[in-house]
């Protein structure tokens, strides 16, 4: 098969189309779409296509049949009608004040105006002037018009360490979308994407007809690639990668339906050959670690979250959980639904291991306070893991919590809540990527931490020795019997009871027992 070139960071569909590059034809589902309906909302992390879809819808809109030929909508479109197209987008740039923001909305409807040769009347603001341009597209051109908003809520989102700000973000922008409710009759179709779903009371008032397909199995791969992609589309750059170690690190995405890779990560391995938190790497989330340590998240609880709906779709500058928030920007997707009466319920967890790998590593900078140390002390631990070592292990994780400033105790009021300690503990694990479960189900209860690597077992078992007696983690391991679902591994088993003090800010127990898998003694360390 002929190499093409890699559409990295590439949103233009027509360039792609043009001067070929690997093309994924999503047209298929944007004519299903707009049959479908006629005001679409879509909901999806940074940096998944949505820009590129929004693109091919508006090509398709104006009738560009040529650089369809081949793709699925080539046959399938009335090419002779051509739509007036208008086009807001929010991508470019940070607004840090409302004046900013009135300067960008502007700018924008001028770019409109000048492409479809509509003035605005100087005297009328800014929603009087999209209104203007919509009214005047449908009446100049004979068709209703079509309207696509990309990054929708990126000013509000620069903006959420200040809520006063993001506030008056909100209310500029609903002042603008405000006006496509007003507008009905003379528009044919809307579509509007951006990483957040805020609620439609604080943002879009009165738009009561936008159809969220956020968590719609018939759109979960709208955006990014599916392993059919892959085989269809990218099979020249596939040789020499291992498609395992692929999935494991890129695939995973999914909202209801058809789990999908995340397409920047996966042109960049096309690209280098390595493997490397590329998405992660394009934001750091400063404001996503804040609000995880202020609101003592337990980490190991970030693999295994349930909500439902409702929640997930609580977003706003006064409102905003913690599940939307990692789950909105694609820190967590959906693992699984159940019905409980008449709600659904979603279990959440990690997508892949580069975000499972990479955002423990930057909420253990958090947690830790010293961002080059708990870097540096990652490597040590792979080391004395490698060693099989239990006395280094525990000296390594004793010098860990020692090595944490007082001062950063003082300040910082999480390290006052118990799961603390076992969340430095596990994300010190999770930033290295091995291979964790959390809270492993087994039939005698629930276990707080199995490791599987180097082809041994480590199960572990976390207490805070003001709460509970000393020697309890061990007991409990044991007399739960957590090693028998690992018996058949044929492995060595390590039964680790972890205890921490609050008062002493550190490790004060680490009891081994571990298990020879030929034998199936008990040993202890």
């Amino acid at each position: 098969m002929k190499h093409k070139k890699l559409p990295i960071g590439i949103s233009t569909f027509a360039k792609i189309r043009g001067e070929d590059y690997y093309y994924v034809d999503k047209t298929a589902l944007a004519l299903q779409l707009i049959d479908a309906g006629s005001y679409y909302f879509l909901s999806r992390p940074r940096r998944f296509g949505k820009s590129l879809f929004l693109d091919t819808l508006a090509e398709l809109f104006q009738a560009n049949q040529p650089l369809f030929q081949g793709l699925d909508a080539d046959q399938h479109w009335d090419w002779s009608t051509p739509y007036p197209v208008i086009r807001l987008s929010f991508g470019g740039g940070v607004m840090r004040d409302r004046e900013e923001l009135n300067a960008k909305l502007r700018d924008q409807l001028r770019i409109n105006q000048r492409a479809l040769d509509i003035p605005c009347p100087p005297e009328l603001d800014i929603p009087a002037c999209f209104g203007e341009l919509i009214t005047a597209a449908e009446q100049q051109y004979g068709q209703r018009v079509v309207i696509l908003v990309d990054e929708y809520d990126k000013p509000i989102l620069d903006n959420l360490s200040e809520p006063e700000l993001a506030r008056q973000m909100r209310e500029g922008l609903r002042n603008l979308y405000s006006v496509i409710k007003d507008n009905d009759r003379y528009i044919r179709f809307v579509f509007i994407t951006g990483v957040s779903k805020f609620s439609k009371v604080s943002l879009f008032s009165g738009l009561n007809n936008l159809e969220d397909i956020t968590i719609n199995a018939d759109y979960s791969a709208l955006c990014g690639y599916t392993e059919a992609d892959l085989d269809a589309v990218f099979a020249p750059e596939l040789e020499g990668l291992d498609r395992q170690q692929i999935r494991d690190w890129y695939n995973g995405y999914n909202w209801t339906g058809e789990a999908v890779y995340n397409p920047f990560d996966l042109l960049l391995l096309l690209r280098n050959r390595q493997f490397r938190s590329y998405w992660f790497e394009t934001g750091t989330p400063t404001f996503l670690i804040d609000v995880l340590t202020q609101r003592h998240t337990f980490s190991p609880r970030l693999d295994a979250w349930r909500a439902t709906e409702a929640l997930l779709s609580r977003f706003d500058v006064d409102d905003m959980s913690t599940e939307a928030l990692l789950w909105q920007t694609g820190y967590l997707t959906i693992h699984g639904q159940r019905q409980l009466g008449a709600r659904i319920e979603y279990t959440l967890g990690y997508p892949n291991l580069e975000v499972e790998s990479a955002l423990n590593e930057a909420l253990l900078k958090g947690l830790y306070g010293d961002a080059s140390e708990a870097s540096e002390v990652s490597s040590r631990l792979y080391d004395t893991l490698i060693d099989g070592d239990f006395d280094a292990l525990r000296q390594h994780f004793v010098s860990l919590y020692a090595s944490i400033p007082h001062d950063w105790f003082r300040n910082n009021p999480i390290t006052q809540y118990e799961g603390y300690w076992a969340s430095v503990f596990y994300s010190h694990f999770a930033a290295l990527g091995l291979d964790l479960r959390l809270e492993d189900a087994t039939n005698h209860g629930r276990l707080d931490m199995a490791l599987l690597f180097n082809e041994q077992v480590y199960l572990f078992e976390f207490k805070v020795v003001e709460l509970v007696p000393e020697g309890r983690a061990l007991e409990q391991l044991k007399a739960r019997n957590y090693a028998e679902k690992y018996q058949a591994l044929n492995q060595p088993i390590h039964l680790i009871g972890v205890e921490f003090s609050k008062e002493e800010r550190n490790l004060v127990g680490f009891e081994v027992s571990s298990t020879d898998s030929a034998s199936n003694r008990s040993s202890p360390k």
